[in-house]
């Protein structure tokens, strides 16, 4: 099977998950998990109508940007973001979905705003409090509202999460769901809407319980990809 023929029943299985919670399947974005895989995968899924790639390492993502520069390529930047890389990353990625301290926050906008740059960010909640997992708990997610409120270029518009990993797909409901009550809670205290429009949530193994629950964002690797490519 082709990445152009995954990449079809993928975006069929969004729009039946997005239509059986009554959400119109252009609410959901996909997003191509490209880290690991050449450049020539991502050619692939390109040219089969796919826009937006994700990757969880900087450097990584800014070697594909380089070699793909003759494509209108919407990058994300998915992994764990070290306050020492803001400025590399800022101007590279349209959406960094692991925004998790104040610090960063105003790294990265001070770089977006050097560079003349307008980057997404995506504040990333941990939920589970996996020692593994980065993340802001959830008490302490209102302190990035405020110092977004400062920002001169980045824009904070909402929240991701990585739940602990399921062993099947109903395994993440839970998750998706607080952090989607979460949203409607900070919403009902005030935080304006435009920092909480997207919910980064769901990957290949449970997207579309992620949709079910108000996923915007899904990020989908190995079921568009096949299994992780490692270079010898």
């Amino acid at each position: 099977m082709t990445i152009a023929d995954r990449l079809t029943g993928i975006r069929e299985r969004i729009a039946a998950a997005a239509r059986s919670a009554g959400r119109d399947p252009s609410s959901v974005l996909l997003v191509a998990v490209s880290k690991t895989f050449p450049i020539e995968a991502v050619r692939e899924a390109y040219a089969a109508g796919q826009r937006d790639f994700g990757e969880n390492r900087v450097q990584e993502g800014l070697q594909k940007s380089a070699v793909s520069t003759d494509l209108r390529i919407r990058w994300h930047l998915l992994g764990h973001l070290q306050t020492n890389k803001a400025r590399k990353a800022a101007p590279a990625f349209a959406t960094i979905h692991s925004v998790d301290s104040v610090e960063l926050l105003q790294k990265i906008d001070a770089a977006a705003a050097e560079e003349g740059r307008t980057p997404e960010l995506l504040i990333q909640v941990d939920l589970a409090g996996e020692a593994t997992k980065f993340g802001v708990p959830p008490q302490d997610v209102p302190r990035l509202f405020d110092a977004a409120a400062g920002c001169r270029a980045a824009r904070v518009a909402g929240l991701m999460t990585l739940p602990p990993v399921p062993e099947s797909p109903e395994d993440g409901r839970p998750w998706f769901r607080k952090l989607r009550n979460l949203r409607d809670e900070w919403l009902a205290a005030g935080v304006p809407a435009s920092m909480l429009t997207e919910l980064s949530m769901g990957m290949s193994g449970d997207f579309e319980v992620a949709i079910q629950e108000g996923s915007t964002m899904v990020r989908v690797g190995t079921a568009i990809f096949g299994s992780r490519y490692v270079q010898a």
